[in-house]
């Protein structure tokens, strides 16, 4: 997997037929993309604020991308922009992604009804102090997100992390990590880039921070009844689609 991810690299950044602008503009795009500035399935910049952050012509920029859809780092949607295909060594070598690809919202959201509660419970029971102040941390994070989809939910499954890590269960906690990939490969990425508002944002932040309270105060019945009340609405987000 890793020669795959190298001779991807290799190509992208020795493309010769190119201008030498074109290049540092792939070489920047790609380092974004490669370093999860731009995570997968995230929507890139317009081809007119690209062009206005790096300096140049927004040919340039276009035919950047034209070569980046060419190696599928990218992926054009007529009316809808640029989305990143690329995924990282890192991500690529997490979990079993065919299980995930083929993960429907409904086993998504059944998955985490099974694994959240206990999670949350063993996490309320095990985490240390110095991980209670990690997510506390993580959630003062999140809250400085007020419009960017992708910054927020790469916030999120860190939080989600940390809990499950928090466990002291490393079954568990692979398992979630296993549900997070899930998450980021299929459905609910997308879902998220068309109901993720400011509004709806700032509600999802003021419920992490109750579910944080909780955390920190020990109170495993309050935590765990939390919980199961966001997965509630999880699912009235996720039928608001059919």
């Amino acid at each position: 997997m890793k020669a795959e991810i190298d001779q991807i690299t290799s190509q992208i950044i020795t493309t010769h037929s190119v201008g030498a602008t074109v290049q540092i503009v792939l070489d920047r795009l790609f380092a974004k993309i490669k370093s999860e500035e731009y995570p997968p399935d995230t929507r890139l910049p317009s081809e007119r604020a690209l062009a206005s952050e790096m300096g140049v012509a927004r040919n340039t920029v276009r035919e950047a991308l034209d070569v980046l859809e060419t190696r599928n780092v990218i992926k054009r949607r007529p009316g809808s922009g640029s989305f990143v295909t690329y995924r990282s060594e890192d991500a690529l070598g997490r979990g079993d992604n065919s299980v995930a690809l083929e993960t429907s919202p409904l086993d998504h959201l059944v998955v985490r009804g099974i694994l959240e509660p206990e999670m949350v419970r063993l996490a309320v029971i095990n985490m240390t102090p110095r991980e209670v102040r990690e997510l506390e941390q993580l959630m003062s994070k999140i809250e400085g997100v007020h419009t960017d989809v992708a910054a927020f939910v790469k916030c999120e499954e860190e939080i989600y992390r940390k809990i499950a890590e928090g466990t002291r269960n490393p079954l568990l906690a692979s398992c979630y990590e296993l549900a997070i990939e899930a998450c980021r490969l299929s459905f609910r990425t997308a879902l998220l880039r068309r109901h993720l508002t400011p509004k709806r944002i700032l509600e999802y932040q003021q419920r992490y921070n109750t579910l944080f309270n909780a955390i920190a105060s020990r109170d495993v019945e309050r935590a765990v009844e939390f919980i199961k009340l966001h997965l509630i609405e999880e699912q009235k987000l996720l039928l608001q689609e059919d």
